[in-house]
């Protein structure tokens, strides 16, 4: 079986065509989740909560869910909604303080 040898050139070509693959992987999501329906743990870790935060949430109906089985779903779509409604401005403009 015939050596080959892999140069740093070589490491560095493949960096770079893997790190172009990356991004265009991550603008066809556009940084979204490529999942439609996420499970509790991925809502908790994508919005930095506790489990009783999502709890609260859902008892609330603040974010609705399905549940299949013991299994509680959460639709992305909704997730970004309730972000949206949540979201505070700014009472001060910005070019006040400039």
């Amino acid at each position: 079986m015939p050596t080959e040898i892999v140069s740093t050139d070589d490491l560095r070509e493949f960096k770079i065509e893997l790190l172009d693959e990356f991004k265009k992987i991550l603008k066809e999501h556009h940084g979204q989740p490529s999942k439609k329906w996420l499970k509790s743990c991925e809502v908790r870790e994508l919005l930095g909560i506790s489990p009783g935060t999502l709890q609260n949430m859902r008892t609330n109906g603040t974010l609705p869910y399905a549940k299949v089985g013991g299994v509680m779903f959460y639709d992305y779509e909704n997730i970004k909604e309730m972000l949206a409604k949540n979201q505070i401005k700014s009472r001060f403009p910005i070019s006040r303080f400039k």
